[in-house]
């Protein structure tokens, strides 16, 4: 047992920092999803796929950490910034910050960075994905197809043809009127 969790620990501690953006935040996902695989091992079949279950462990962690933090009260550490105005400094707004992959992933909705990463770092099949998140293949594929859209007009500073953005920049059509 010990040893199949031990192969799988860089695949999980790569798609945690990927999905969280922050190492601690991923150091704790990753601890808290060894705790339930391991109080929940006896429901883990011989015979399945360890590593999709894992990572449904950690989706499901993830989840639950994100329900817990929108009813939590902020900390106390927390200033308004009105009350810090004065040494607030903004960073310059740089075509080069936009090229950070981190921070474009980041950038794209909770459910499509998490098929993207499933599907490009892990390389996890479509099924093992759509298992893993609990959602149809044909969601996991529309999700991905969005997702690489979205990225690829984020790195490249241009709307990608059919997208939102795309739409958006359009000029507004005409009505007619009676």
């Amino acid at each position: 047992m010990r040893d199949q969790l031990w192969a799988h620990l860089p695949a999980l501690r790569r798609y945690a920092r990927m999905l969280t953006g922050d190492v601690w935040a991923s150091d704790d996902l990753i601890q808290d999803t060894l705790e339930r695989a391991c109080r929940k091992w006896a429901l883990w079949t011989v015979d399945s796929n360890l590593r999709a279950w894992l990572f449904t462990l950690m989706h499901n962690v993830h989840v639950s950490q994100i329900r817990q933090q929108r009813h939590r009260p902020p900390p106390a550490m927390m200033q308004d910034a009105e009350t810090c105005e004065s040494e607030l400094v903004s960073a310059p707004d740089t075509a080069d910050d936009r090229l950070d992959l981190q921070a474009c992933l980041m950038r794209l909705p909770e459910d499509q960075r998490q098929v993207l990463l499933l599907v490009t770092l892990e390389a996890m099949s479509y099924q093992d994905v759509a298992a893993t998140l609990g959602v149809p293949i044909g969601t996991v594929m529309s999700r991905l197809h969005r997702a690489r859209a979205r990225l690829k007009e984020l790195m490249t500073l241009q709307p990608v043809p059919g997208t939102v953005a795309d739409v958006q920049a359009l000029p507004p059509r005409m009505r007619r009127l009676k």
